[in-house]
């Protein structure tokens, strides 16, 4: 009987990152779109789990402070980090496949960092960058 190889976090990344552009590329489209119902919009309002702050030192080997967008959590878990220089200005987007005790992660380049750059200027313009930031700097 030969066993079967279980896949890793880096076998599944690219494959789940497409799934995750197709439903945010369509979402953000109807969002946009000025002829989309209020209910329509609410998809892309309703995708994400959260959107939040994890400041330098909350995980071991964390590299530095980034803002999470995350879509699920869990086994497996996946988000979005999105890092910015102090005045807020995005210069790096991640995106992150988790599964207990396994994770790989792809930097975003091209058109998919284009869709989720509009994305990052749709939270920091709705004021939530900076009230995430300042809730999770003041509890430390």
């Amino acid at each position: 009987m030969t066993e079967q190889k279980q896949e890793t976090c880096a076998d599944k990344v690219t494959s789940n990152l497409a799934g995750r552009i197709e439903d945010l590329r369509k979402f953000w489209d109807i969002y946009n779109d000025p002829d989309a119902t209020e209910s329509d919009q609410e998809e892309f309002l309703n995708y994400g789990l959260s959107f939040d702050y994890v400041p330098y030192g909350t995980f071991e080997d964390q590299e530095g402070g980034y803002f999470r967008y995350q879509i699920s959590w869990g086994g497996p878990g996946e988000e979005f980090r999105f890092y910015a220089d102090p005045q807020f200005h995005c210069y790096r987007i991640e995106y992150w496949f988790l599964d207990w005790g396994d994770g790989a992660h792809i930097v975003l380049e091209g058109n998919i960092a284009s869709l989720l750059g509009k994305i990052w200027d749709f939270f920091y313009e709705g004021g939530s960058v900076q009230a995430e930031f300042d809730k999770a700097t003041q509890e430390s």
